[in-house]
């Protein structure tokens, strides 16, 4: 409960002339004292508390508001937090509510604390008040309220207080050009007008949805220079919206709602409401919702609310509120847009087994409704339903036995079907138990099948972050004692390698799973077939092979392209993108996680949007673009917790704590890294664990928490030995330098330097250059500081990494060494003599190559003194090079000549 004596801004209100004046008028009466109330109506998200706050804002008189928390219903809070309001000291409210709960009331408690002062008191979600307040309040409210105007909101689904002489307002939908209005105040950046006119058009006038649209799109899609999603309001919207509704709901009125709007949405011509066309200049309706979804039989919904033990009362408490409306024979949501939000609320493999209830299989006349299921139905072929895609209904259309005698390829394929289905939207630990049974199913009849929903099936777990599981679906192609079952080798043994090799993997065995998945990589890798080539690009990332799964993805994508398989192209680009990621091509990852984003809402796969999102995160928080790192980190968390997407959690973590970080949010990066990193059960995905511990070491010492760093980073030190990341080792010697004593900090950068050379991850190069600089610079020693800050902002820069590029340049700028090209020529003379000798032949127009051959060195060292030569003089080029070095041999500064 909390209490407010004057809104901290004035709220920009659109469209509410009416209500405006309406509360011009109760702000008179409370100067006059004459007192009032003025009763507001309206559903989440359509202004009631911003009316509130211009109200006390506004007001002659002393104004106070106090709003209700959800769920807080203990009793007599509500009236203890006005009078908390409304008193000088704690003292004197505890006297009060003594008052207040005495045969005086609340008047004698407002008597005297305010006797004879004028007020307007605006009380906030009254619905949400406990019943001792409520009650205490009508008793006031009744008796005349007293010298005092009060402002009440409430709920437009609950029936409002029964106040004599009150005035009832119900918030409307704003008009056209007041949705307009708001948009244009709300977006951070200028709207282009046809984007303007499709928000306007979606949110239907709804103020609170155009404010959440608008916050979840970037700048370039409000300019109209990238494309907005299929769907702006989708269920991220939606929830951010309606989910307080939807939490202060009893569960079995959640429960029957929810079975209201998938009723509506099973019948023929169903479908998600579109927002209404607006008449032009005229106010905005939300959209009916009979244009869409189907009016309902409650006896329908209270047949199927029975079979789980739900309370017809729920149902009668539903329409008492309003929340639905219409005849017995005929409800429907008051509010289209609520539908959808209780209908996203739904996991989509409960939604399915749900819908499949108020859906008769086609062809059969059974008429809607499970009471009338057993209803007689004509003769048609058994497996009709099942090869429909609609298996899972099976045992509620028909008996039991019918079902087990149909073929076991046909319930397979069924089977088959909803597994990819829940695989590509639903928990994926649902879709990961219904491709085991497909397999199972497929095993004699269908082996190539069976083999793909196997392998589907580890998907599922891996994306579950389920590593038993992940090995349950991989043992399902043995046969007895552990052989191969039908099919299970392949023609060549690809799944078989395959199964042997990731096993071994997930038991930590690297020796004997680094063999049979090389041979899946050379096999499978050069394959036309995407699904071959999908394994092949897994293999190849637990091998630590990240070039090889950008190879073999990259043909995976060309192959779906040229064959228009638009339903698998989300799918492949999800595993190019996280590929790329882990070969540090940061950018290209970027690129093609937007691709994939857009394919897969075109699908409707949000299980791989969320995957995307995630990739998109993880590569912002590599700019440093917090903004752009925050709202892609929550769109994928939205789908990724309730559906159990593990890995996509973990990214979408991961890249907020790197941002953090990067902004010198240390111990909120250590905190957030923290259970990612740690054993148990709420660590991260099991794959991506060892990869975060590196960024959590370096927020963790920053922060303080040397112990919880020291622990991290000898786990990581047993995980690097494995050799399943060619970037561990240099990670590993950053980590040692971070945690080790003065003296050998410097010897454990030289070597993560070193290692880094190697492993071609310039980003992470660069991060230990600037850890190594900062090192250097705070034991006094800027002058060798300078040369590794140079080349971390040259490396970061030419990564876009502004936020990392600024933490270089403020600490070169600490050193006293420039910051760009202008203090290259002085710095030309103090580059090392092997420096200088490299510099000086690269002028002469000698090749790296050339230089190795001359100087015996190999060109990989060369490369490495060449990067530090340009960081440190500031230059991007060969020609720039020469140019620094001409002009510094005629200033006489000691350039290379």
């Amino acid at each position: 409960m909390s209490g407010a004596t004057r809104a901290a801004a004035a709220p920009r209100l659109y469209d509410r002339t009416t209500e405006l004046a309406a509360v011009a008028e109760l702000s008179a009466r409370a100067a006059a004292g004459a007192g009032g109330v003025l009763l507001v109506a309206g559903g989440p998200g359509l202004g009631r508390t911003a009316l509130l706050d211009r109200a006390v804002r506004d007001a002659p008189v002393r104004a106070h508001r106090v709003a209700a928390p959800s769920g807080n219903r203990v009793p007599w809070s509500g009236v203890r937090a006005l009078l908390a309001a409304l008193a000088p000291t704690p003292a004197a409210a505890r006297a009060a509510l003594r008052v207040a709960r005495g045969p005086d009331g609340v008047a004698g408690a407002l008597t005297a604390l305010r006797a004879g002062e004028p007020l307007l008191l605006g009380v906030d979600d009254h619905h949400l008040w406990d019943a001792h307040s409520r009650a205490a309040l009508a008793t006031v409210w009744r008796a005349g309220s007293g010298p005092w105007a009060w402002i009440v909101s409430l709920a437009g689904h609950h029936g409002p207080p029964e106040v004599p002489g009150a005035r009832l307002l119900r918030l409307a939908p704003l008009g056209r050009e007041g949705a307009a209005a708001l948009l244009d105040e709300v977006c951070r950046s200028p709207l282009k007008p046809a984007v303007r006119a499709r928000l306007v058009d979606e949110a239907a006038g709804h103020p609170g949805l155009l404010t959440a649209m608008a916050a979840r799109l970037s700048a370039a899609q409000l300019a109209g220079e990238t494309d907005l999603p299929v769907t702006v309001a989708d269920d991220g919207v939606l929830r951010e919206v309606y989910q307080g509704i939807l939490d202060s709901l009893p569960a079995e009125c959640g429960r029957v709602l929810a079975l209201v709007a998938i009723a509506g949405e099973a019948g023929p011509g169903a479908g998600d409401d579109a927002g209404a066309a607006h008449p032009a200049g005229g106010p905005v309706r939300l959209p009916s919702s009979r244009s869409g979804a189907r009016p309902v039989d409650a006896d329908a919904v209270l047949a199927v609310a029975r079979t789980a033990r739900t309370s017809p009362e729920a149902l009668d408490r539903l329409v008492a509120d309003g929340l639905l409306r219409g005849p017995r024979e005929a409800l429907r949501f008051e509010d289209p847009f609520l539908r959808r939000a209780v209908l996203g609320a739904v996991p989509s493999a409960r939604r399915r087994d749900l819908r499949a209830l108020f859906t008769p299989p086609r062809d059969t006349g059974v008429p809607l409704g499970p009471a009338r299921t057993n209803a007689p139905r004509p003769p048609g072929p058994h497996g009709s339903a099942l090869v429909r895609g609609a298996g899972h209904r099976a045992d509620r259309l028909r008996p039991a036995d019918e079902v087990r005698a149909l073929p076991g390829v046909v319930r397979g394929r069924a089977e088959l079907a909803r597994g990819l289905a829940g695989l590509a939207d639903g928990p994926v630990a649902d879709a990961h138990q219904v491709l085991l049974l497909a397999a199972s199913l497929l095993r004699e009849d269908a082996p190539e099948e069976a083999a793909d929903a196997r392998f589907l099936a580890m998907e599922a777990a891996w994306s579950a972050g389920d590593a038993d599981a992940c090995a349950t679906a991989l043992a399902a192609g043995d046969g007895p004692g552990g052989a191969a079952g039908p099919g299970a080798a392949g023609g060549d043994g690809a799944e078989r390698d395959f199964r042997d090799g990731m096993r071994a993997a997930l038991a930590v065995r690297l020796r004997e799973a680094r063999e049979p998945l090389a041979r899946v990589v050379a096999r499978d890798g050069v394959s036309d077939e995407p699904r071959l080539l999908l394994r092949a690009g897994a293999a190849a990332l637990v091998l630590g092979d990240a070039a090889s799964a950008v190879r073999v993805h990259s043909r995976a994508l060309a192959t779906v392209r040229a064959e228009g398989r638009t339903a698998l192209l989300p799918r492949v680009l999800e595993h190019l993108s996280y590929a790329e990621l882990r070969a540090g091509r940061h950018e290209r990852a970027a690129a093609h996680a937007r691709e994939g984003l857009r394919a897969a809402h075109l699908t409707g796969q949000r299980n791989s949007a969320a995957h995307q999102h995630a990739v998109l995160a993880l590569a912002a928080s590599v700019a440093g673009d917090t903004r752009t790192v925050a709202e892609h980190a929550g769109r994928a968390l939205v789908t990724a917790r309730p559906h159990g997407l593990a890995q996509a959690t973990t990214l979408a973590e991961w890249s907020l704590a790197r941002a953090e970080l990067g902004g010198g949010l240390a111990a909120h990066a250590a905190a957030r890294l923290a259970p990612l990193v740690g054993p148990g059960p709420r660590s991260g995905h099991f794959a991506l664990r060892m990869l975060a511990v590196p960024c959590f070491v370096e927020a963790a010492c920053a922060a303080g928490r040397r112990a919880d760093a020291h622990a991290a980073a000898e786990e990581f030190a047993i995980w690097s030995d494995l050799g399943l990341d060619p970037q561990a080792p240099a990670q590993l010697a950053r980590c040692r330098a971070l945690l080790a004593a003065t003296e050998e900090s410097a010897r454990w950068y030289g070597e993560a330097v070193r290692q880094h050379a190697d492993c071609g991850n310039d980003f992470e190069r660069a991060r230990t250059l600037l850890a190594y600089g900062k090192w250097l610079r705070r034991r006094r020693r800027p002058v060798e500081a300078r040369a590794p800050l140079s080349d971390a902002l040259v490396t970061f820069e030419r990564a876009s990494a502004g936020v990392w590029a600024d933490q270089a340049r403020a600490e070169l700028r600490a050193t006293g060494g420039a910051v760009g090209g202008t203090g290259a020529v002085g710095a030309a003379g103090e580059l090392t003599p092997q420096q200088q000798r490299i510099a000086g032949l690269v002028a002469d127009g000698a090749t790296n190559r050339e230089i190795a051959d001359r100087l015996s060195l190999s060109p990989r060292t060369v490369d490495h003194h060449l990067r530090n030569v340009f960081a440190r003089l500031g230059v991007r080029s060969r020609v720039e090079l020469s140019g620094v070095l001409s002009r510094a041999a005629r200033d006489g500064r000691g350039g290379p000549r």
